[in-house]
Parts: C-alpha cells; structure tokens; sequence
C-alpha cells in the first residue's frame, strides 16, 4: 500500500459544522433562481415581472458572491512523537517542499522533544535542534518562523511566507499541563492563535495519556484543554471561539478488542478498514458531542506507532514489567492525528419568526457569513521514511479558501537613499490604519532569508516621544556602525510589541559593500583588477 496516496478531499467551511449544513446554501439558490423562474412565468405586467426578476436575480448572485471565496492558502503540517532522538540532516521530504501549489504556512507540531533539565534549560537559551533543522531548511526559500511555544517535550512551530508576514496579527501563545494531576508538563497541549488576513484561527498541538486503557482519560484531558486555555483578545478568548481550530498530536488512541495477530495481518494485507470501527477516537467520536465538532480525513495509511528505530518493522521488542517479567509488545495504532474544526454556525434566536430566519440565512451582516473561510484536505498520510523515532510522522495538506478582511499592511515602512556602512542612513515610515501601537515597537534590518523577527541585523526604536498619526510621515535615522559592511539583499520590518508580529515590511533593497570593509580586511583589496 502506497503511503503517499492521495486520500479524497475533505471540505468544510464557516458557514456551518456539517457537509448537510454545507449544502444548506445550495438549496437556497436554487429556490431564488425557481423563484426567478416562477415570476417570469406568472407576472402579467411586465414592469411587476421586471421587477422581481431583478430581485430574485440580486439575491440569487448575492448568494453566489458570499459563498465563493476570492483567495487560496495551503497549509503544511506535521505532528510527530520523536521520542527524544536529534533531528534527521534531511527534513524536505517531510516538508514536502517542491510541492504544487506552492505552500503558504507550515505548522509543526512536535512530542517528546529532549526536555532532560540540562537539556531543556540549554534550549531556553537558543532554540533547539529540532527549531534549527526547521528553520535552516525553510529560511532559504523565503519562510519566516512566526512564532513557537514549547512545553518541556511538546513543541508547536508556525512558519509563513514571508509576503504575509504583515498580514498575520494578534499572535499567542497559551499551554496547559495535563500529568501527574495537572502539575507536570510531560502530557497536555500548547496553542498558537492568530488573526490571518483577519480570520481567526487556532493550533492545538497535544500529548494525551497513553496506554489502551484511558481512552477516557484522554477524552478528559482534551476537553479539559479546550475549555480552559484562554486568550487575552476579546472576541477569540477560548480555543472553540477561533473560526478554524486544527487539534493534532500524539493523541494516544489505541486500536480497541482486536489481537496482535488480526491487527498485523489487517495492515500487512491493506485491509486497514477492517480496523476503523475499533480505532477508539472514532469510537468516542459517536459518543462525545464536543468531539463530533472536529473532522478528519480517511486512515488511509498504515498506523503510525510503534516501530522499531530506524525499520519499517512494528514493535519486536519484548519490554520488561515492573517485576522484571517480559511483557507485551505494543499493538500497533493511529496514535498520531490531525484534525480540525469550523466553528458552527450560531442558531437563530427563540424570538426570530420563520421570516426572520429566511432573511437571517441569507444575510451578510454577519462576519462568517460576509467573509467566509473553507476549509478543504488535500492529503492525510504518513512518512514512513524517517526511523529515527518509534512514531512515523503524520503529514496533512489543507487548502485555506477565504475572502481577505484587509489586504493593507497597517505601516508602510521603506529605506531612503543609497545605505552604506560609509554614513548614516534613512527610512520612512506611516501608520496607514489605527492600530494599539507602542513605543515599544521597533523596526529591525533583516537580511532576505532570515529566520524570525529576532532574527535582525539591527533595529531602531519607532519615535518615542509620542505615537504618530494616520498617514503622518516619519523619518528615523540609522548610524553607520549598525549597518552590515559587507551589505547584500535585506529588508526592513516594522515589529509591533502589543500584535507580536511584524505588521510592516519594505521591499527588498541593496545595501552597498562598505569601503571599511576592505581596510578591516573583510574582502580582498582589488588593485588592477586583481585581488
């Protein structure tokens, strides 16, 4: 059975929590284009027909334009237990790189990451192994990591296109402990959330309890998760408020009643839906309305736990019980998964009549309904070429359809002038629309490639006497000695302390070779064209 085949896509959107709710819209077009039809056919005055075909004809394209989305994102991925090993030298495979149409965000989500206390204090320090092998592959093609949060082993790693850098606001970060009673952080889950071209959406990346015995106990746990991490922003304050929310990671379910054997031969003969019914999160999925919110694509991939290191074998070793007696080897599961949510739309009010309701299910004044977001899978699979760990990792491709709430980045920031480490420099900068702007914000010189927005050659503070005003033009000076000597491509970005992400960036510009670079002896002197 082929790993990498493509599973059907799966499509969801913000205007319900059902593909029959999907299909809602459907309905109500053709109803007003029957209605158009019915008018044509019915009206004895022409000046009346004409005036309900331009009716009917107005609803019905209004319906046509709510519901058909003006841009596509794709979104890459990946959750995988590592299992304390150091990162492989080759991450392109995972990352899927050269993929068509290109992708726009990468999230990755990591378990059981190295967190020994010396290890885990080093990583505070610098960024681990496993955010280095990331960011050196993706900086060079233009991604930018946006933001991280790690949680003794659990590691959740956003990266975008560096184009909608400006474009990705109001980012946090939130974690929660789930062992030994809530006080250990070796299983739980951290978030990311932030506001995409204006559309909220959430990244759950969660470690929950193993062994087959507690598929209760996980069930517990993410719904303990869910409903107490919070946000500090008003309108997306717990996790399900988001638009979207993508739930993935060790999640730990088992595969429920069937014997070592049957599992086996059901995997080794491709009869993986000879296991489905008995996967246990499938199984509480009927059972938990909270969990029947999220969707998931087909297991079309073989079980992606446990496996000897570096084999495509599942689990030969025999481990010892706590009595010193060989026990059990591990039956194989899909304990790896990523699933997402739409969030469903609000029923209408006791108090709307049927009329109000037909006008409610056609109304734009609403932010889901005026800017929806669609939701489609692309691919659900696993790797099963990495064996560093005794998971595979687990990959998903989503394309994002949605209608932009803005396409203006909220500060227009741009160099002046040749730069040259040979004396000062300029740039401009404009605050285009109101935003909770600080003199805390910063703008950093990057060189094109670079990691994140720490990630900067050299910064300048924004005016600090007071906060400019809407299309005022400011103008902040750069000494000589911050300037790199050896110059080269670099871009400047405007960093907002209150929204955590750059909501500002210049087109790329050259900085000049210094000449002070020559008398440092950074390059060789050319003297009649020879060095």
């Amino acid at each position: 059975m082929d790993p990498f085949i493509d599973s059907p896509r799966v499509r969801s959107d913000s205007m319900s929590s059902s593909a029959s709710q999907g299909s809602r819209t459907k309905v109500l077009l053709r109803q007003r284009l029957s209605q158009l039809m019915t008018c044509i056919e019915d009206m004895s005055s022409d000046d009346e027909a004409s005036e309900e075909v331009s009716r009917s004809l107005e609803e019905a394209f209004h319906l046509c334009e709510r519901f058909i989305p003006t841009d596509a994102f794709r979104l890459h991925m990946v959750t995988w237990n590592v299992a304390t090993a150091e990162p492989p030298e080759d991450v392109t495979s995972l990352l899927q790189l050269d993929v068509q149409p290109p992708t726009d965000l990468y999230v990755i989500g990591l378990q059981e990451v190295n967190a020994t206390p010396i290890r885990f204090i080093s990583d505070l320090l610098a960024e681990d192994s496993w955010s280095h092998v990331f960011m050196d592959t993706l900086a060079p093609r233009g991604f930018v990591k946006v933001k991280s949060i790690r949680m003794q082993g659990l590691l959740l790693l956003v990266f975008a296109k560096q184009i909608h850098l400006p474009y990705i606001r109001n980012i946090q970060t939130t974690y929660t402990r789930t062992g030994i009673f809530g006080y250990w952080g070796n299983k739980g889950g951290v978030s990311v959330r932030f506001s995409f071209y204006g559309h909220m959406v959430c990244f759950l990346n969660c470690h929950l309890a193993a062994h087959v015995n507690y598929a209760l106990q996980r069930v517990d746990e993410i719904e303990y998760i869910l409903e107490t991490q919070d946000f500090d922003i008003i309108d997306t304050p717990q996790v399900r408020d988001h638009k979207v929310v993508f739930w993935f990671g060790d999640l730990n379910f088992r595969i429920a009643d069937h014997g070592l054997h049957f599992l086996r031969s059901s995997i080794n003969s491709g009869r993986l839906n000879l296991l489905w019914g008995k996967d246990q999160l499938t199984m509480m999925k009927k059972k938990e309305p909270f969990l029947q919110e999220f969707e998931e694509g087909p297991l079309n991939f073989k079980p992606t736990y446990k496996f000897d290191r570096n084999s495509d074998t599942y689990d030969t070793s025999t481990p010892k019980t706590w009595l010193g007696f060989n026990g059990k080897k591990r039956k194989p599961a899909w304990t790896d998964r990523i699933l997402w949510r739409i969030k469903p739309k609000a029923p209408p009010s006791e108090d709307d009549d049927d009329d109000d309701d037909e006008k409610a299910s056609t109304s734009t004044d609403d932010g889901l309904n005026e800017y929806p977001l669609l939701v489609t899978q692309d691919k659900y699979t696993s790797d099963m070429s990495y064996g560093v760990s005794d998971h595979k990792p687990v990959i998903a491709t989503f394309s994002l359809e949605l209608r932009k709430c803005f396409d203006t980045p909220l500060v227009h920031v741009s160099p002046l002038g040749v730069w040259s480490a040979d004396h000062d420099a300029l740039l401009n900068y404009t605050v285009q629309e109101d935003f909770m702007s600080s003199t805390w914000d910063w703008i950093g010189l990057y060189k094109v490639g670079f990691k994140s927005a720490s990630d900067y050659e050299t910064f300048v503070w924004v005016r600090e006497d007071e906060l400019p005003e809407i299309n005022e033009v400011i103008q902040i000076s750069v000494d000589k000695d911050e300037i790199p000597l050896l110059g080269g491509q670099y871009v400047l970005g405007y960093f907002s302390t209150n929204m955590q992400s750059i909501i500002g960036l210049s087109a790329s510009f050259q900085i000049l070779e210094s000449k002070r670079a020559v008398m440092e002896g950074l390059v060789p002197e050319n003297i009649n064209g020879l060095n």
